[in-house]
């Protein structure tokens, strides 16, 4: 079972680290993937693929950051507004 003990520790420390941020974000928690797919309800090989960067489902990632319990923007990237096209 994961380690909450380990919950408290800053995302910068895990961004620093240089892992993708859900995999940095799961082990520093104390999470297997197996694990985490019981927590979120989502698939092992789907877990995988958003950890290799082959997935992006705002939903998935909603569902991972519920279950890390972390701040779903921490793993759902939005642009900034500056660099968002206005309409006219």
């Amino acid at each position: 079972m994961p380690n909450t003990a380990r919950n408290a520790v800053s995302n910068d420390i895990i961004a620093a680290s240089g892992l993708n941020p859900l995999k940095a974000a799961r082990e520093t928690r104390g999470y297997t993937i197996e694990e985490l797919s019981l927590t979120c309800g989502l698939a092992v090989g789907e877990i995988v693929d958003i950890e290799d960067g082959k997935d992006a489902d705002p939903a998935k990632l909603r569902r991972i950051a519920s279950a890390l319990q972390m701040p779903e923007e921490e793993l759902i990237r939005v642009p900034a507004a500056e660099n968002r096209p206005t309409q006219q």
